[in-house]
């Protein structure tokens, strides 16, 4: 996988990840990332602008890595290793990479135990969630599952209980009891929670809106309910 970006590349170094191969910016040579690669002993090609651009085609900046695929967490140890009373962040088949890294991002700043991502048809980590996500990526679980349903089903026996989002038949989400455990679900952008998942869940909540939208960015309804979950657990 291809990562880029002089802010993830410094992550990368001071986590001290393996990374395998490095493509910088000619006038790069000689600077503070490039010494800091050679120290690590990763081998180093220099391009030009254009060079760069058809390896990644977004803002690199002129820091282009190549590093092993992301190793999600293995949903049986995540149920063998449930914390006494956990919060759990599903994402019901998000779409869009910025958003992903922007709640990986919100959920390693509050503790989220586990992120929970179904396999087909969703956003899984890449290049422009690695860089959206600044770092935090290596501070996070993420499970990724063959069928969400299923998955919540088997949170629900382990004691969980589920706050879907929604702005149908719910209530205002500052009216739920988040201390309890909870798995909070934030569906996709444009279609919300499938029926599937939301028949799965105990509570359904609404971010009341007091403008003319009717709804909010996923990342950033995802960043409310999380720190309402962080708030009552104080």
């Amino acid at each position: 996988m291809y990562v880029y970006g002089k802010n993830v590349a410094n992550e990368l170094i001071n986590n001290k990840r393996k990374i395998k191969k490095a493509y910088l910016l000619n006038n790069l040579k000689g600077k503070d990332l490039d010494d800091k690669l050679n120290g690590m002993k990763v081998s180093i090609t220099y391009l030009n602008k254009h060079e760069m651009d058809k390896i990644q085609n977004g803002n690199h900046q002129g820091v282009i890595l190549e590093v092993d695929d992301f190793k999600y967490y293995d949903e049986k140890d995540m149920f063998n290793n449930l914390p006494s009373n956990p919060f759990i962040v599903i994402l019901d088949h998000l779409e869009d990479p910025h958003n992903f890294g922007a709640i990986i991002r919100t959920c390693e700043a509050a503790k989220v135990d586990y992120i929970i991502i179904p396999k087909n048809r969703s956003v899984g980590v890449n290049s422009t969630v690695m860089k959206t996500s600044a770092g935090a990526l290596d501070n996070v679980s993420i499970v990724s599952v063959t069928n969400l349903a299923r998955t919540i089903k088997k949170l629900k026996e382990h004691g969980l209980w589920i706050v879907g989002t929604d702005m149908d038949n719910s209530v205002s989400y500052d009216e739920i009891d988040y201390k309890i455990p909870i798995a909070l679900v934030i569906g996709s952008e444009g279609f919300g929670m499938s029926n599937l998942v939301k028949n799965n869940c105990d509570f359904i909540a609404n971010i009341p809106m007091y403008g003319k939208i009717n709804s909010l960015n996923a990342s950033v309804a995802a960043g409310i309910m999380i720190y309402e979950v962080v708030r009552n657990r104080k």
